[in-house]
């Protein structure tokens, strides 16, 4: 009988190229990687991984197990769906993922409110860019996550997810409090055409989503500084160092030396749940989507 628990394991080999990536994807150590693949080798009496300079890889064998393993590990997941759909209840392990805003300001309220109402439910997040949330849902490391794209740039989205939309998110344009536009009541993009810019790390969904819409609106971006966390960013603007698009969602309190105006023409981030669809009937997904929903609305005044 083969182990589920190792064929997860060579499936998450298979599909991240090496151990190590591996074992973070799992969240285990190497060492706990190795063993499994070792026992499942000796579960079936052959060799499983083979040594590829300083790597491995898959051998025929394995890749023919790890073939396997993903359509059984699918029809796993589909009847536990069932049978969850079945009892009725919202219980077991709820792997979670969300870009650092939603998990600042989605999150809190929804994570309290599942705890409340769903005292067998565990529900773990994790903290992730929205690219890689999606990765992490395909490959059955996440069970739902929330991302997002904006009204301009979808974010695009394999076949066989679901998707429900949570908010949409006003975005502003954060500068110095001395900046010339600090106190007009809506501003336009083109009037920073000679502004530093604050931006997101280079190949993050939302960098790329600046250089288009800036470029968009004729302004050729001059990228001073870029910072992952909008917190960061906040702290360069107070110190004169440039602007940013600051969107609204988990922003939270506004620090001294900067002002924030909004756009005259509206930029707004759609913030959406995405799951399989092979577990749509599950009442832990429908419970978080929920949750989640409800947590939106309170930001939103919905």
């Amino acid at each position: 009988m083969l182990n589920l628990d190792r064929l997860r394991t060579l499936s998450a080999v298979a599909r991240h190229g090496s151990v190590s990536a591996a074992a973070e994807g799992l969240h285990v150590t190497t060492s706990a990687v190795s063993q499994q693949i070792a026992k499942l080798e000796r579960e079936t009496g052959q060799q499983l991984l083979a040594k590829n300079g300083r790597g491995v890889r898959l051998t025929d064998a394995g890749r023919l197990l790890a073939d396997h393993a993903v359509r059984i590990l699918s029809q796993v997941e589909l009847a536990q769906a069932e049978l969850e759909a079945h009892r009725g209840q919202a219980v077991g392990d709820l792997r979670l993922g969300a870009f650092p805003t939603a998990a600042r300001g989605l999150f809190p309220p929804a994570l309290a409110a599942l705890r409340a109402d769903y005292p067998q439910l565990r529900a773990r997040l994790q903290e992730m860019e929205p690219a890689e949330s999606v990765r992490g849902v395909v490959r059955g490391d996440l069970d739902l996550a929330v991302v997002l794209d904006w009204y301009n740039r979808p974010l695009p989205l394999p076949d066989g997810l679901a998707k429900a939309p949570l908010l949409d998110d006003p975005a502003d344009v954060a500068m110095p409090s001395d900046h010339r536009l600090a106190r007009r009541s809506t501003v336009d993009l083109e009037e920073f055409a000679d502004d530093e810019w604050i931006s997101w790390p280079h190949a993050e969904f939302c960098h790329d989503w600046l250089m288009f819409t800036l470029r968009g609106s004729g302004v050729e971006p001059r990228i001073a500084h870029m910072a992952e966390e909008h917190h960061t960013q906040l702290a360069l603007i107070a110190a004169g160092l440039g602007v940013a698009v600051a969107p609204r969602l988990g922003r939270g309190p506004v620090p001294e030396g900067v002002s924030v105006v909004p756009v005259r023409h509206t930029m707004r981030r759609h913030v959406y749940a995405i799951w399989r669809a092979d577990a749509d009937r599950r009442p832990s997904i429908r419970a978080a989507v929920t949750a989640l929903q409800e947590a939106g609305k309170a930001v939103s005044g919905g």
